[in-house]
């Protein structure tokens, strides 16, 4: 379960509050930001190219994984829309070599640590 202390997220964090918890918890578990992965990672030009992709972590190791933080009200409720761009980009990156995981955000905050495992 997320604490209080895990939701308290620093001003200057240019992401989600599970995002943040999901990057806590990897640092936890003993990675390293800007050695063992990346966060926000802009892939085919990023937020500033139409079509691009912002993974929210890319790691060296294992080699070609990437994981993506999912809002559950944003990617279930607002149909097909959402679930489409999950899709590019799972196939944009499987195209590459790369596997990406979706990691639900009411999972992540209840049990960070397994989930980000």
């Amino acid at each position: 379960m997320v604490t209080q202390a895990q939701q308290q997220v620093p001003a200057n964090w240019e992401g989600s509050m599970p995002e943040y918890v999901a990057y806590q918890a990897f640092i936890r578990l003993g990675l390293e930001p800007g050695q063992d992965f990346t966060y926000q990672s802009p892939l085919m030009g990023g937020r500033l190219d139409k079509g691009g992709l912002v993974i929210d972590f890319m790691f060296a190791e294992p080699p070609n994984l990437a994981v993506n933080i999912n809002g559950v009200y944003y990617h279930y409720h607002h149909g097909v829309e959402a679930r489409a761009r999950d899709t590019m980009a799972r196939i944009s990156l499987a195209g590459e070599g790369t596997t990406l995981i979706f990691i639900d955000d009411d999972d992540l905050l209840r049990d960070p640590d397994y989930y980000c495992r």
